[in-house]
């Protein structure tokens, strides 16, 4: 019988790749709670309307690339293809607004698109997702896109930088819209079918286009920068002086934009030029209308979300993949010595050491290989005579030095062993 394999474009995180995950997570949590945001988490399937609503009927991910199903009771249900829809539905149905001051949160887990599968692009991925609601002004835009040039650094990640632009607010950028439509239709024959289809329902979407000759088309269309009000424009002004004033280099990027009314000014990404066409690994902006699109009061919201496919990829580029070894293997020899052995292993776990054994009863030399192959630093080696004894054999696998020692206290005995090192 034929085996059954994963479906295309959901992929397994093997054992030998999950320490790059374990460290992006981790470097995740442990900056985003310094600067005070909580984890939440949310299902990972949701009425399909949230997504209608909240990302746009007229988007890519809604017309093409979700995953919707309608269920046994009629209802039509929705794969999240990404995060903040879903965050935003449980700040407004717990009333976590009616709570004094701005909410920080954070979510890390999956996220699912029916799009072609191709390297740093995948049909189930995962995202690291951070929202702050309840705060308007520059001061925390400019906090969160430092927040995230510090993420980057804490993961090991170089050769990244981060563009920033600004989306004026709905009043204002519906002139630019204006202007951009005619500047497609004057260009109408150069373009392709997508941003043909975007000219009347979602114009600045253009800009996200990875065909060749539209983004050399767009080399010349009217920046957006050059349309905003003169409260827009401060913002943006001093967005930038916070950044400045924190050291956080960055470069204006007229180009990014996002597609949505409830978008508005401060937008970013952070760009590497080294994983192709794929070359944003996060990004976010301002979507002070979204709260109040999805049923909750007026409360202004900035987020960002992070990629991690594409961060394990930058990291395997430069960094040796991180390893997590045992610290101590047992080996032993005759039956009463293996259940000593398993006795001691179960010790040594219950009190933090790593540990593995055999479980068997192989050959020595066939225990010794396999302890070598799991990179364990220590072998403890226990025969019936040790056991008679009550001593037990100590190896450094890195020194190649072997002792023996008294089986009573060992476990202090193994630890003072390694504090010299």
């Amino acid at each position: 019988m034929e085996a059954v394999q994963a479906i295309r474009g959901m992929n397994d995180i093997l054992p030998e790749q999950v320490g790059w995950w374990q460290g992006i997570e981790s470097a995740a949590r442990e900056v985003l709670e310094n600067f005070g945001y909580r984890e939440i988490r949310t299902p990972v399937a949701e009425k399909l309307e949230l997504f209608s609503r909240g990302i746009g009927q007229s988007t890519d991910i809604v017309e093409k690339e979700m995953y919707a199903f309608e269920d046994r009771n009629g209802d039509w249900l929705a794969l999240r293809p990404e995060a903040t829809a879903s965050i935003v539905r449980s700040y407004v149905q717990h009333g976590l607004h009616a709570e004094s001051g701005c909410r920080k949160l954070y979510q890390i887990g999956p996220m699912f698109r029916h799009e072609r599968p191709q390297k740093g692009r995948y049909r189930q991925f995962h995202q690291i997702d951070a929202e702050v609601f309840g705060l308007d002004g520059p001061m925390i835009d400019a906090e969160m896109m430092h927040m995230l040039s510090l993420l980057v650094e804490r993961m090991g990640i170089s050769g990244v930088g981060l563009h920033i632009n600004t989306l004026g607010c709905p009043t204002c950028r519906q002139g630019y819209r204006e202007v951009l439509k005619s500047f497609l239709a004057e260009r109408a024959e150069g373009f392709c079918e997508d941003c043909l289809r975007r000219r009347d329902t979602n114009p600045l979407r253009v800009f996200d286009c990875k065909v060749k000759s539209c983004a050399e088309l767009l080399e010349s269309a009217p920046q957006l920068i050059d349309y905003i009000c003169d409260d827009c424009r401060a913002h943006f002004g001093a967005v930038r002086q916070f950044l400045d004033k924190l050291g956080t280099r960055y470069a204006v990027n007229p180009r990014i934009v996002r597609g949505l009314d409830y978008y508005m000014r401060t937008t970013f990404e952070v760009i590497t030029d080294r994983l192709g066409s794929q070359n944003a690994i996060g990004g976010g902006g301002r979507y002070d209308g979204l709260v109040r699109d999805l049923g909750g009061p007026a409360v202004p919201a900035v987020g960002f979300a992070m990629g991690m496919e594409r961060l394990v990829l930058l990291l395997e580029q430069e960094k040796e993949k991180p390893s997590r070894y045992p610290r101590c293997f047992i080996a032993s020899l005759g039956e009463q010595a293996r259940v000593s052995g398993f006795l001691l292993s179960q010790q040594f776990r219950a009190r933090g050491l790593e540990t593995e054994m055999d479980y068997n009863g192989r050959s020595l030399k066939s225990q010794m290989r396999r302890a070598d192959k799991s990179g364990a630093r220590y072998v403890l080696i226990l025969g019936e005579e040790e056991l008679a004894r009550r001593e037990i054999q100590l190896r450094d696998m890195v020194t190649k030095t072997q002792r023996i020692v008294p089986l009573e206290n060992i476990f202090e005995t193994l630890l003072a062993v390694d504090s010299e090192k």
